[in-house]
C-alpha cells in the first residue's frame, strides 16, 4: 500500500480522528534486550522512532516533564501531547524518583524517573499495552495469536486506567502530600484524618490501586496504613483481614 493510503490526511482530519487511526495501526517493535532477567521490552526511544512516519503535514508529539514533590519524594510527571497546531491531546504519567540506585548520581536517578515517566504517557496516549504483546506463547509453549479486538481493548482499558490514576493524582496532590507528611512525623491518625475527610471514597479506591512497583504514589508501608489501620482509627472497625 501506498504510504498516502496508509495514513490520513492530517490538514483535514480531526486529531481525534487521527489519534484514533495511529492507535490501530502503531506497531512499535521491542527492541530492547534484558539479559538479566532474559526478556525483550520498549523505551521511549523506540516509541518516538515508531511514530515518526505520522508525523507529517503539522503533526506532532511533545512530551514534557515537571517535578512534583510529595512529602519527602520526588515525583516526575511526563506529560505527552499530539497536535496539528489547532487542537492538542494530552496524557500524563508519574514516576518516583528511587531513594538510592547503585552507580547513579542524582541526576541520572531524575533522568531514570522521566524515561519511565514519559515512555507511560507514551502509551496512555497512543495504547500501548507494555504487559502483553499480540502474539504471546501459551503454556505449552505455542504461539497464540491473540485477535485484534482483543488487542484494542486491552489497550483502551490501559491506557484509561493510567489516564484515570494519573488525573486522580493530580486532582489529590495537596491531600496526598498532607498524608504522607503526617504519616512521616508519625501521627497516624491525623493521615487517617486526611484520607477520609479530604479524599473522596471513589478516589481512594484509584489511589489504592496500583502498587508501588508499577509506580503507584504509596509506598508498601504507606498501603498497609491504609489497608489495616487508617479505618480502626477513625471509625473505630477493626482491620481488615487478608
Amino acid at each position: 500500500m501506498s504510504d498516502k493510503k496508509d495514513k490520513p490526511d492530517a490538514k483535514s482530519k480531526p486529531l481525534s480522528e487521527l489519534l484514533s487511526h495511529i492507535q490501530r495501526e502503531l506497531h512499535a517493535p521491542k527492541s530492547q534486550f534484558n539479559k538479566f532477567g532474559n526478556y525483550s521490552y520498549r523505551n521511549c526511544e523506540d516509541i518516538l522512532h515508531a511514530l515518526k512516519p505520522w508525523m507529517k503535514d503539522g503533526l506532532f508529539v511533545l512530551i514534557t516533564d515537571e517535578i512534583v514533590p510529595v512529602a519527602d519524594r520526588i515525583y516526575v510527571k511526563a506529560t505527552a501531547s499530539m497536535s496539528n497546531g489547532k487542537e492538542t491531546i494530552s496524557v500524563s504519567a508519574f514516576a518516583r524518583e528511587a531513594e538510592d540506585r547503585k552507580g547513579m548520581d542524582s541526576s541520572q536517578i531524575t533522568g531514570s524517573a522521566s524515561s519511565y515517566a514519559r515512555k507511560y504517557a507514551l502509551n496512555g496516549l497512543f495504547m500501548i499495552d507494555d504487559n502483553k504483546d499480540a502474539d504471546s506463547k501459551n503454556d505449552k509453549g505455542e504461539l497464540v495469536n491473540a485477535s485484534s479486538e482483543s488487542v484494542d481493548n486491552a489497550k483502551k482499558e490501559v491506557a484509561a486506567f493510567f489516564s484515570e490514576y494519573t488525573s486522580c493524582i493530580a486532582r489529590n496532590i495537596e491531600s496526598i502530600t498532607d498524608i504522607k507528611a503526617a504519616i512521616e512525623s508519625g501521627d497516624i491518625t491525623q493521615a487517617a484524618g486526611f484520607w477520609y475527610e479530604m479524599i473522596s471514597e471513589e478516589d481512594q479506591v484509584i489511589l489504592y490501586r496500583l502498587a508501588p512497583t508499577k509506580g503507584g504514589i504509596w509506598s508498601t508501608e504507606e498501603r498497609a496504613l491504609i489497608l489495616n489501620e487508617f479505618r480502626q482509627l477513625y471509625y473505630g472497625d477493626s482491620p481488615k483481614s487478608d
